[in-house]
């Protein structure tokens, strides 16, 4: 049996994992693929890659509103806004006289409201993806109707005022108030 040095066995370990190794030029077909870079952050120091786009969460954008979120477009009975926080909305009711639309809570999915014309008052509420409201102000009296709804204008009615409130994934509120 032969025994080496320990430089000369050091030595030998060195060429062996040497030509064990691919070289730069020569692609290595049985290797597994390798990962993307990592990349240096701001101090230099290397970070984990980011995760794929289909598994990034992301919110949703805010409803675009015709009228923006500009509660003085209201005052003629017809607009279109979008709400994130309480709001007083003051507005021509169905026999001219003032009404006012509260908004008393707006967050992820939800919205809370009160309607007051003449000597009438009304409340809605909903909570949930696509959710809403939609209150008809008449001169002799009002009515809400809360659920589902599409994100669509409501339809204009004789002699009232429509008003229709959808709750938002990011916050935010669309209102719709239409006059005949």
């Amino acid at each position: 049996m032969r025994r080496y040095s320990l430089p000369a066995l050091a030595a030998l370990m060195a060429l062996t994992a040497a030509a064990c190794s691919t070289s730069p030029d020569t692609p290595d077909t049985d290797a597994a693929p390798s990962s993307p870079p990592e990349r240096p952050t701001a101090t230099g120091s290397a970070t984990q890659p980011p995760p794929p786009e289909h598994t990034r969460k992301t919110e949703p954008p805010a409803p675009s509103a015709a009228d923006g979120q500009n509660t003085d477009a209201c005052t003629d009975g017809n607009c279109e806004i979008t709400v994130t926080k309480p709001v007083t909305i003051r507005f021509q009711g169905p026999d001219g006289t003032a009404a006012t639309l509260s908004v008393t809570e707006v967050g992820p999915d939800k919205i809370e409201y009160e309607v007051k014309s003449g000597n009438g008052q009304s409340k809605g509420g909903a909570s949930g993806p696509g959710q809403g409201c939609i209150t008809v102000l008449r001169s002799n009296g009002s009515g809400n109707s809360c659920g589902g709804l599409a994100d669509t204008r409501p339809s204009a009615q004789p002699d009232a005022v429509v008003i229709q409130a959808t709750t938002g994934a990011n916050g935010t509120a669309r209102l719709h108030i239409v006059s005949p």
